[in-house]
């Protein structure tokens, strides 16, 4: 018996080996049916066409080495050709998941003598020369450099990496880790998706299966609106790996019992318990920066790790938050319920409520509205990618104030509304939830600004800024969405009743029903050590704040300082738990969220020039708000927004009045 699990690949033994019976089957064909009105299947011409683009790059990649070599190298001409190079992918296409119209991402492997300077010169050169290359764009100082591009209608990005080899052989195996001595970390970084995506490959047990089970979550992620890594929610590697996890426990099962049983895993995992598709290495022969909490601090404060399999291994989730952690393992459960529902039905069972769309626009009172523009079309491309990878910023700065529950933001982008809004411009929609408190006054002045502050420094340094570029940040109620985005948009997933259950701390999870924990696999001892019970005592909090409560300040105008009319002897703040790691026997620091706004004059907010004293011009980077009041205010006018923020971005002349949470004006910091 054990030489037959050594067969199947893990960190464990797998929990069953049974295999599919008929009606698993029909329930496998039924999801399938059910997938292609989505566009997860391409047809064989659109898949010929991408064969096609990449014999075609490939083609300029050899021409374009060649050419190098002439001009570095005094070679004969018969020899030009032996160095080699060529074009790799990775990502949904490698993994053979990707969906109409995606794009592909693809690797240039180059010998020692071609540079990475020579990519983003001369081969960006001989690509402005080809007409199949529309919207081309550099962006060298990426943490992974690429070039992003259009080839003959299919969008392409390409890293570079250039091994230290005198030739690249055509059947060259990029796992090889010896492949790493002597790169930079560049060269790495570019190398590890597609070391990744083969690893991947190799470590699951059956192929076809792990390809259908993995488009029907990537698309069920996407619907929820939970796909995303540069926003805090996981990203296209992150779900292939949790898929290629339930696959190796299940690996003789078909996709519609790998699909349930995906979300009755992971709406129980004991985070940050990480997933590992292998054993974590205690070797690190190239001193390359590895994922290992027991000697890297930082390692442990990770919320969600997913642990890529090739070396080295990096956590592909440092980007979620507390917020989004919560909102996905809201989904992982609600999941659970729709699945184990339709399994129960039998073959009578249907696929299409896994799909729905998400409620986002229904589940909340209360939006920010971020807004994007530019006055070219690629300035707009370059200042809209910048703008969404800061976004998560935000997300965190809104999270770390203690009277928000939940900062949830949509991955989906929405461009012009109407000929007004200017034609490059997009917005981004952040769901706030609230603690349930009585007459407080939320103040975002101070977590906006540290947002804008961070996103004009950041453009500066890297020379991104350019004339006619601008963010405006707002609050807005839920019945002032249809200003923003379409109505049909607005209607999305249908109205559903809001769940009446008490909302608990972001630090936290919610313990499982009964119901449950008797699907827990515990017959299983691999079983039992991945599916840990939750505790009993969970710290809740009340859910969405009263309707009854004033956010907005003046009713006459509009405001983006949201105000809950607060007791100031009442107040409360939270505190979010410790960060969990894997090394149960280190001891984390806690982490705790900001504290409320100080009594009288202390506040994080310096004191700012008053509204009158404001005669700048409107800032390209701004929230656009009224002057604003509190109830429980003397009589005093507010102060704006720190003198020390006047730069080339900051807060319009109309700035946020700073208010303390007791309701009382800021006037004057020592």
């Amino acid at each position: 018996m054990e030489n037959s699990m050594q067969k199947y690949p893990g960190i464990t033994s797998p929990i069953s080996l049974e295999g599919p019976k008929p009606v698993d089957l029909k329930l496998t064909k039924k999801l399938e049916e059910t997938m292609r009105p989505f566009g997860v299947f391409e047809s064989e011409d659109e898949l010929n066409h991408r064969i096609d683009v990449l014999n075609k790059v490939n083609l300029l990649v050899k021409t374009w080495i060649r050419d190098v070599s002439r001009r570095k190298n005094n070679i004969p001409e018969n020899k030009i050709d032996s160095f080699g190079g060529k074009v790799c992918t990775f990502g949904s296409y490698r993994l053979g998941v990707h969906t109409k119209g995606a794009d592909i991402d693809t690797l240039c492997v180059a010998p020692r003598h071609v540079d990475r300077s020579d990519f983003f010169s001369s081969f960006v050169e001989l690509l402005k020369e080809q007409p199949e290359v529309k919207e081309l764009r550099a962006v060298e100082e990426a943490f992974v450099p690429v070039i992003k591009m259009t080839f003959d209608g299919i969008e392409l990005d390409m890293l570079f990496a250039r091994l230290a080899l005198p030739t690249i052989p055509e059947d060259i195996d990029l796992r090889n880790e010896a492949l790493l001595k002597n790169l930079d970390q560049k060269c790495v970084r570019s190398l590890n998706g597609s070391r990744v995506t083969d690893e991947i490959l190799h470590l699951v047990p059956n192929v076809e299966n792990f390809r259908m089970t993995l488009r029907a979550i990537k698309l069920w992620a996407k619907r929820r609106g939970i796909y995303s890594n540069s926003l805090g929610f996981l990203g296209g590697v992150s779900w292939a790996m949790l898929v290629a996890r339930i696959c190796q426990l299940y690996p003789n099962a078909d996709p519609s019992t790998l699909v349930q049983k995906f979300f009755m895993i992971y709406s129980q995992w004991d985070w940050p318990q990480p997933v590992l598709l292998r054993e974590l290495t205690t070797e690190n022969k190239l001193n390359f920066p590895v994922w290992d909490p027991r000697i890297n601090p930082a390692d442990r404060f990770h919320l969600m790790p997913i642990i890529t399999p090739a070396y080295p291994c990096q956590n592909s989730t440092f980007n979620v938050t507390n917020s989004t952690r919560k909102i996905m393992m809201d989904e992982f459960k609600e999941g659970l319920e729709v699945t184990s529902a339709l399994c129960k039905l039998g073959e009578e069972g249907e696929w299409n409520k896994l799909f729905e769309p998400s409620n986002f626009f229904q589940k909340y009172k209360h939006y920010i509205v971020l807004t994007c523009s530019a006055e070219e079309e690629n300035s707009y491309l370059e200042w809209q990618g910048f703008i969404e990878s800061k976004i998560r910023l935000l997300v965190g700065n809104l999270e770390r104030n203690p009277f928000i529950q939940i900062a949830h933001v949509t991955p989906e982008s929405f461009g012009p509304l109407d000929e007004s809004d200017g034609q490059y411009m997009c917005k981004w929609f952040i769901g706030l939830t609230f603690s349930k408190i009585e007459k407080a006054n939320v103040d975002l002045t101070f977590d906006i600004q540290s947002f804008s502050n961070v996103v004009h420094k950041g453009a500066m340094h890297i020379k991104l800024y350019k004339e006619g570029m601008t963010v405006v940040i707002k609050h807005v109620k839920r019945k002032e969405l249809e200003k923003y985005v379409p109505a049909h948009v607005l209607l999305r997933g249908g109205i559903k009743k809001m769940k009446k259950d008490v909302r608990q701390s972001t630090g936290n999870l919610q313990k499982p029903s009964t119901q449950e924990q008797c699907k827990s696999l515990s017959h299983s001892k691999s079983d039992t050590e991945l599916l840990n019970d939750r505790s009993l005592d969970s710290n809740q909090t009340s859910s969405n704040c009263n309707d009854k409560s004033d956010m907005n300040g003046d009713h006459g105008k509009k405001s983006d300082i949201i105000v809950i009319e607060d007791d100031p002897d009442q107040r409360t703040t939270e505190t979010v738990g410790s960060p969990m790691h894997v090394d149960r026997g280190v001891t984390s620091p806690i982490c705790k969220k900001r504290e409320g706004s100080a009594h009288e004059g202390h506040t994080p907010v310096k004191r700012s020039k008053s509204a009158d004293e404001s005669q700048g011009n409107l800032s390209p980077m701004h929230t656009d708000t009224s002057f604003h009041r509190s109830d429980n205010s003397s009589g005093d006018s507010c102060k704006s927004v720190n003198e020390d923020f006047k730069q080339p971005m900051q807060i319009e002349e109309k700035s946020i009045p700073v208010v303390l949470s007791g309701g009382k004006t800021i006037e004057k910091v020592a």
